[in-house]
């Protein structure tokens, strides 16, 4: 079995806790909530994609 990759999995988990943020945003009708969370699922999306990249380029992956 491989191991797991530490910051990934965090980005993974923090991505799906903002698209729960989202949904949570809708049902209480909140576009700010919205909003905020959207901006932080590209933030962390981001982050967690550029983390890939340089994990790949240094052959740990």
């Amino acid at each position: 079995m491989k191991q797991i990759k530490w910051p990934l999995l965090f980005f993974a988990i923090a991505a799906a806790t903002c698209i729960m943020g989202i949904g949570i945003a809708i049902g209480e009708r909140s576009i700010i909530g919205v909003l905020v969370s959207m901006v932080a699922l590209v933030f962390v999306m981001g982050f967690g994609f550029k983390t890939k990249k340089k994990m790949r380029e240094s052959g740990e992956l």
